[in-house]
């Protein structure tokens, strides 16, 4: 498989490891910090809730990258936003979902439950900085530009052979 073209792709990868080490490393300072107010429903809250901060953030990037996969497609676009939009809405539902099973269980403590979703949310915002401030990326890209502009040629410079169109008069031409 070649490379994607994509420049997004290199970013989106590298945020989706650093949060998915950072979530582990987030789950067990929640797990601990829980146990440690709330005792066993503590840990399941600090454990519950990060794991479902990583899960939710997930899903965006992981749909970029899918719908990414299409690049160069003449429907790219459209399934890009297809793909992302679908995710939005499968996370707004699932998100709904759970907060309705989740509300009012007693195995759950609801402010180590929030405050771990609070930490889950402000670990990705901080990973997503630091990965877009030191990923390099040029300003524009994904493009390509023309090699040479017709009208920037000095005047009465002769076009050269591959610029040349018959009905110009130029080295194919056919004179009678």
């Amino acid at each position: 498989m070649s490379p994607n073209p994509v420049s997004s792709t290199p970013i989106l990868r590298r945020t989706l490891i650093w949060s998915a080490v950072a979530t582990v490393v987030l789950a067990v300072v929640a797990g601990v910090a829980g146990f440690l107010v709330a005792e066993g429903e503590g840990l399941v809250s600090g454990l519950l809730g990060v794991l479902l901060a990583a899960l939710f953030l997930a899903i965006t990037g992981i749909s970029i990258l899918v719908a990414n996969r299409w690049y160069g497609d003449p429907l790219y676009v459209q399934l890009f936003f297809a793909i992302v939009l679908g995710g939005w809405l499968l996370k707004l539902g699932v998100f709904v979902v759970v907060m309705i099973v989740l509300s009012g269980q007693p195995w759950i403590e609801p402010m180590v439950f929030f405050l771990s979703i609070v930490a889950g949310v402000l670990m990705s915002l901080v990973i997503d900085v630091l990965v877009l401030t030191r990923m390099r990326l040029p300003h524009v890209s994904d493009t390509s530009l023309p090699t040479e502009v017709p009208e920037d040629r000095a005047p009465g410079a002769a076009p050269s052979n591959a610029d040349a169109r018959p009905d110009e008069g130029g080295a194919d031409s056919r004179t009678p």
